[in-house]
């Protein structure tokens, strides 16, 4: 009976209006800060570099470089602070977790776009007739 209870008040906390964000995405994260009876949003773009736990209680992990000082912040999915998740680029990585981004620097930091392959696709060209 407790478990049922539970299950019904987080499913009905979650948030269902959030994009598709894979490992390697670069998101921008839109927090509502309460500063005593004023209300502003700060944005924070980072690249999703872990995901964990389920649920309600789902947590992912954004890294980002400010001034050549790695900045990573845990942030709760389901939080009422959290205002918005806007996915900006799409990342390749085969990996679940990315910590090995904490030892890089510099270019080898970034990843590769997923979409990478569709500039060498070729288009088949329409024969056109001169008459």
């Amino acid at each position: 009976m407790s478990q049922q209870l539970l299950e019904s008040v987080s499913a009905s906390n979650i948030k269902s209006n959030l994009p598709r964000m894979d490992i390697g995405d670069t998101v921008v994260v839109t927090f509502r800060i309460v500063e005593g009876d004023k209300e502003r949003t700060q944005d924070f773009q980072g690249v999703l570099i872990a995901r964990a736990g389920r649920g309600i209680s789902e947590m992912v992990t954004f890294r980002k470089v400010v001034d050549g000082v790695g900045v990573e912040r845990i942030v709760p999915i389901n939080s009422p602070l959290v205002a918005a998740f806007n996915v900006i680029r799409h990342g390749d990585a085969r990996r679940a977790k990315l910590y090995y981004l904490r030892d890089r620097e510099g270019k080898s930091q970034r990843l590769r776009d997923r979409r990478r392959g569709l500039k060498n696709i070729q288009v088949p060209e329409t024969s056109t007739t001169k008459a």
